[in-house]
């Protein structure tokens, strides 16, 4: 496969080079790579003039060259889970050395995207990309026409899996800015269970990852999922999840995201049938110059679902956050239940938050609410821990761990909470003393 770059002008240039990329590769999803590939060439990298776009600026990737990500290895031990079964991708390609599977229940598949598309596996093929809106979504159409591998997960009827499936994602810069572009495809037949942590790191380098979850949740199917990206300083990290739900589907999912100069996630969720539930749960991190970017989308599509939306944010030095959150209710969707909250805490004068929830309801009988706060930590509360002897930092870092820990205490996965129970620490002051009071 040859190597395409990023600016506007060259990477659409040779923006058919993944076309094909997948020895065996299905005529449906040539014409699907041709379409997305169609659709960027159309759209470009977007810009601050288009309204989605207004708070997070492109203009210094759009102007760097980015070679797609070729074979390379990594050292995994900081990032593996103890007990799970382990896929990993460098650079967006499968490293059947690093991984490891184990032993599965009987009617669950985990392994290679490109595998399962080489074989022209049905459910693979039939899943890649039905949720995604490209023309919405410009990076996605890259992913698409560019991908080289990613997971594929498929529970058959009644499966359940124990032990977390972890998908590790490593990025390994190299001479001069790289790219990759992962894609996972996830799909649960009836009353099928299973936790899913989507994890993204690096070992240094300037890179940008460009990745696509596909959630397909049959009937009944309940899902945990985990993504937390937490990739270094010098990378940019624009992902897009989408979900599509059946009757009475559960989709538990929480983002965390501590990584990355600069980062989005767009989070499209469709409730299709009654009864379906989906929780969006998150929290970010940021300090110094990072910049974060959460878009939401919930469209309830039929009577009887049920949507929440928590979403934290912690903010230091000139850091800079985006959130939009949109909730859909269609016409007929009645008894609709669903909630939104966005919530952030300034630890700094230089930090500044763009929060924007929002209704758009089509139905009469529903229970819809959203909100938004931005502040700084309540001065009674920091009064009243120093009125018993404790010292203004470790108020001021007891009050922000017990902020945070909302989102933290949730997180399925012990593991990963430990994880993010460390950033905190190590982002607070007084962190440790913190973490010993919860």
């Amino acid at each position: 496969m040859s190597q395409t770059a990023t600016t506007a002008e060259t990477f659409i240039d040779g923006l058919d080079a993944g076309i094909g990329s997948i020895e065996g590769e299905s005529e449906a999803i040539l014409a699907l790579r041709l379409e997305a590939s169609r659709s960027f060439a159309a759209t470009g990298v977007p810009t601050p003039k288009q309204e989605e776009w207004r708070f997070t600026n492109l203009k210094a990737l759009a102007a760097t060259p980015h070679d797609l990500g070729g074979p390379a290895t990594a050292d995994i031990s900081p990032w593996r889970l103890t007990d799970s079964h382990r896929l990993v991708f460098v650079n967006g390609r499968f490293a059947d050395t690093l991984s490891q599977i184990g032993e599965l229940p009987e009617g669950v598949t985990i392994g290679s995207l490109a595998t399962a598309l080489s074989a022209e596996n049905e459910r693979a093929v039939f899943a890649l990309g039905k949720g995604v809106d490209l023309e919405s979504h410009p990076f996605a159409a890259l992913n698409t026409a560019n991908f080289v591998d990613g997971a594929f997960i498929h529970l058959n009827r009644g499966a359940v899996v124990e032990k977390p499936i972890h998908l590790l994602f490593v990025s390994v810069g190299g001479d001069g800015p790289i790219w990759s572009a992962p894609r996972n495809v996830i799909s649960a037949d009836p009353t099928a269970q299973a936790t899913i942590v989507e994890h993204y790191v690096g070992t240094g380098g300037e890179t940008l990852t460009v990745p696509v979850t596909e959630f397909q949740l049959a009937p009944g199917a309940n899902i945990k999922h985990v993504r937390l990206q937490e990739e270094g300083r010098e990378t940019r990290h624009i992902a897009l999840q989408t979900s599509r739900q059946g009757r009475d589907s559960r989709l538990e999912s929480v983002a965390l995201n501590v990584g990355a100069a600069l980062s989005r996630t767009n989070i499209d969720a469709e409730l299709g049938a009654p009864g379906a539930h989906a929780s969006l749960d998150g929290l970010y991190l940021v300090e110094d110059a990072q910049h974060t970017d959460t878009q939401i989308k919930v469209r309830h599509a039929a009577p009887h679902c049920t949507s929440h939306e928590l979403y934290k944010g912690i903010l230091d030095g000139k850091s800079r956050a985006v959130f939009n959150g949109r909730i859909v209710v269609d016409p007929g969707a009645q008894k609709t239940d669903a909630i939104q909250s966005n919530r952030n805490l300034l630890l700094s004068a230089g930090a500044l938050v763009n929060s924007n929830p929002q209704l758009e309801i089509l139905a009469d009988d529903v229970r819809c609410t959203h909100g938004s706060t931005v502040g700084r930590l309540d001065e009674e509360a920091i009064f009243y821990l120093r009125s018993r002897g404790i010292a203004r930092s470790t108020a001021e870092s007891l009050l922000t761990y017990a902020f945070a820990a909302e989102i933290v205490q949730e997180i399925p996965v012990a593991e990963i909470r430990e994880r993010m129970e460390r950033h905190l620490v190590e982002r607070l002051p007084q962190g440790e003393l913190a973490r010993e009071a919860f």
